[in-house]
């Protein structure tokens, strides 16, 4: 069954937008290790607090992450563990794909 484009629109809308940058994904796959801070992605990552506090907004911002309060920490976690799955699935179908390009590439030889 094809979904509705209302469906699509905001399947794209709240969640393909989240997930359409890399930095994003990473910080997906950080957090499905468990709930962490700004400053243990900042590390893990190797990148600056700022670019890490814009992308965890557009991650809250389309619902793949929450925030939590924890003293005077801000926990993030995910919403879903099932969109690591769906990551997960969308790098298998990018690998076939590569050694597909590989295997051709091979056969002309």
């Amino acid at each position: 069954m094809i979904p509705s484009q209302d469906e699509l629109r905001r399947l794209h809308a709240e969640i393909c937008s989240g997930v359409a940058d890399p930095i994003r994904i990473a910080i997906l796959y950080v957090l499905n290790e468990g709930p962490v801070n700004v400053t243990d992605i900042t590390a893990r990552l190797d990148l600056p607090q700022p670019t890490v506090s814009r992308h965890l907004r557009v991650l809250r911002d389309t619902h793949l992450v929450l925030s939590e309060r924890q003293g005077q920490n801000i926990l993030y976690k995910l919403t879903d563990p099932r969109v690591i799955t769906a990551l997960d699935l969308l790098r298998d179908v990018y690998h076939a794909r590569i050694s597909a390009q590989v295997r051709v590439l091979n056969s002309s030889q």
